[in-house]
């Protein structure tokens, strides 16, 4: 079980960012997931590169690097990170079981530092998957966003993998 303490509130119950400068620079590698559900013929346009607004997964694909790069800027008390590599793939899942399609994102951070990059994984998934949907939602407003977790973290003092 982990600790139930949350690190982001001090004593007096007041949020304040984590002082991380006794910690040892690690290695540190997170991977998050998520996907977007929508019709199938809506995955057919981003499959054929057909939509109005160009290339989706490309745009989606740099959308969610610049998103890992500027967690820091929109989660308040995350500290800024020098990234050392992200990386973004997409997999096209033509049918969930329930007459839908899907776009699934899994997003890789890595850096050598004192805190962790799991937060720049996951804001990079949810920013990527929310391009695909701004970039299709001429055609389908009622794709779905979901799913978004934490698959596995390494480096510092603890390790998690997702069961």
């Amino acid at each position: 079980m982990q600790d139930a303490t949350l690190t982001h509130i001090d004593a007096d119950g007041q949020a304040h960012m984590v002082d991380v400068g006794a910690k040892a620079d690690t290695a540190r590698v997170a991977v998050a997931e998520g996907r977007i559900l929508m019709r199938p013929d809506t995955l057919a346009l981003i499959r054929e590169g057909n939509a109005k607004k160009g290339d989706v997964i490309g745009v989606a694909r740099v959308a969610a690097i610049m998103a890992a790069k500027r967690t820091s800027e929109l989660i308040p008390l995350c500290h800024p990170i020098a990234l050392t590599r992200v990386a973004v793939d997409f997999g096209l899942i033509d049918d969930t079981g329930d007459g839908r399609a899907a776009v699934r994102c899994e997003v890789t951070t890595q850096c050598v530092g004192q805190t962790g990059v799991e937060m720049e994984a996951i804001v990079a998934v949810q920013i990527g998957l929310a391009t695909i949907y701004d970039m299709c939602k001429a055609v389908e407003r009622e794709m779905e966003i979901g799913g978004v977790r934490l698959l596995r973290k390494s480096g510092g003092k603890s390790d998690f993998s997702a069961g």
